[in-house]
């Protein structure tokens, strides 16, 4: 399907269109960090502000939530209104939001405007890729430029655990929210002068059902996503969960088939780059945080590595993702987009099945770099080519509301990855170590503590006398280890049958 586009753009504009492209990169990897900073400052914020386990988990899934929900909205609101002043007002929340998170007193504080934080960060994601879109309108510099702009993100990913462990080593807890601050000082005064204003010139009313109802779903599902591993996938809340947010969706797309002038024109599905490139993207995604949230566990409590280092041990991932990610695009105007994306996905789920035979023994300079290298290569395979096929499949005019979709199938794809696989390692850990402790004689309540997780279960271990200690260890790591093994065949084998669609069902060129 070729869209037409709109208006050239000012030849002002795009001469100055690559310093444009620097603000755009550097707003995204504010909010793309944001998503796993405060990650790493999780056993400093249990210590400080007397967390327990649900206040942890809504410290870091509040941001998540109201970020995934807010999306589509806050594309349709920029299509609307304009793309930089979306972008500008939400760095200014997200500044504001960042400020009041550093210096709350306590968790429900700090859950109030990690959450609020999240309205920000929906305003700015959509906005940076629509802009690039709108002031990159050659195919080939487009490209280009959305290779940039993935491996911005890619990167981001890796460089948040780094961030926060810098600051943790130097700063108090606030400090992971604080950075935000001056960063976003120069991306607004950068923006201010550089990113022209753009918008949808046929907008009219807004869609005020579809807004409400794209939240409503949105909301629902990543919500139910993210309780699932504690209600359990087959309880009674978690299957109306799933169910809700089904029907929501159907009533959505109902009512934007119905009215003339919808927040989301749902046809864009039938083509298939839009469709094939969505699900590509959160397939991805979710094999990425799934392996995210336990790698830095493994670097942890397996090798024995600090918070710092464990963060800088992920820096392989972020080169490999900073370096493929440019020529991923170019590569895809070569070969076409189904080939390319379904290498990417591949190679992904390779990177998974090598990981999934590490321990405390394997080298870090061979296997685990291996490893790290065919997923973020993988991932940018995937991304730039995948996002570029998104945002080419609508007309410029709304490119809010197809980034607010690529970006959408990016964070539920990731909400999905972080549960399933972190379900899937659960759910053979506690039995594992259970097994293992059970003839020991340790207190009930210490045995629960470390079924709970592989960091209590150290713990236990430290606080055992003599020969327990290293028999507790050893039952924690042979746990870890299964649950390790299993949880990263899983996300391999969700990467490789997103590879297999996507060599079925993805076009290799724009038709």
């Amino acid at each position: 399907m070729t869209v037409p586009l709109s208006a050239p753009v000012d030849p002002a504009v795009y001469a100055r269109r690559w310093s444009i492209l620097i603000v755009l990169c550097l707003s995204l990897f504010l909010v793309v960090v944001d998503n796993l900073i405060v990650n790493v400052a999780i056993p400093t914020l249990s210590r400080e502000l007397n967390a327990g386990t649900s206040s942890l988990q809504w410290i870091v899934d509040s941001y998540s939530l109201v970020f995934a929900g807010l999306l589509l909205a806050a594309g349709g609101l920029g299509d609307r209104f304009g793309r930089k002043g979306a972008l500008q007002i939400g760095l200014v929340l997200f500044a504001v939001c960042s400020a009041f998170a550093a210096f709350s007193d306590t968790t429900g504080e700090l859950i109030f405007w990690r959450g609020a934080m999240g309205i920000g960060a929906a305003l700015v994601f959509p906005a940076t890729l629509a802009i690039i879109t709108n002031v990159f309108t050659d195919p080939v510099e487009r490209a280009k430029a959305i290779g940039v702009w993935s491996a911005v993100s890619g990167a981001a990913v890796a460089f948040g655990p780094v961030m926060g462990g810098l600051l943790l080593e130097h700063f108090w807890w606030g400090s992971v929210f604080f950075i935000n601050i001056p960063i976003v000082a120069v991306a607004l005064i950068a923006g201010r002068s550089l990113v022209p204003t753009s918008k949808d010139p046929t907008a009219h009313r807004i869609d005020k059902i579809g807004f409400v109802l794209s939240i409503a779903v949105i909301g629902l599902l990543v919500y139910t996503v993210i309780e699932g591993p504690h209600r359990g996938w087959l309880s009674a809340a978690t299957l109306l969960g799933f169910a809700g947010s089904a029907v929501l969706l159907a009533v959505f797309i109902a009512v934007q088939l119905r009215i003339a002038e919808p927040l989301l024109d749902v046809r864009v599905f039938r083509s298939a780059r839009f469709s094939a490139g969505t699900g590509s993207i959160a397939v991805a995604f979710f094999a990425l945080f799934g392996f995210t949230f336990l790698v830095t566990q493994y670097f942890q409590y397996v090798r024995g590595y600090s918070t710092l280092s464990s963060g800088l041990h992920t820096l392989p991932f972020a080169i490999g993702a900073g370096v493929t990610a440019p020529f991923a695009a170019r590569l895809a105007l070569k070969l076409g987009t189904k080939r390319v994306v379904t290498w990417g996905l591949t190679s992904m789920a390779i990177g998974l099945a090598l990981a999934s035979q590490f321990d405390g023994n394997t080298s870090y300079f061979g296997p685990v770099i291996i490893s790290m290298l065919f997923l973020a290569s993988g991932l940018a395979c995937v991304t730039s080519p995948s996002t570029e096929a998104v945002m080419g499949a609508v007309s410029r005019d709304k490119a809010g509301i197809a980034s607010a979709v690529n970006d959408t199938s990016r964070e539920v794809g990731g909400t999905l990855g972080v549960a399933v696989v972190g379900s899937v390692f659960a759910s053979l850990y506690g039995p594992k170590i259970v097994e293992r402790l059970s003839g020991l004689p340790i207190p009930a309540e210490a045995l629960k503590a470390a079924e709970s997780s592989m960091a209590a279960a150290l713990m236990v271990a430290e606080q055992a006398p003599g020969e327990g200690r290293g028999l507790v260890a050893a039952a924690a790591q042979d746990a870890f280890q299964s649950g390790w093994t299993s949880a990263c065949l899983v996300a391999a084998g969700v990467a490789i049958t997103g590879a297999v669609m996507a060599a079925l069902f993805l076009p290799n060129r724009a038709d």
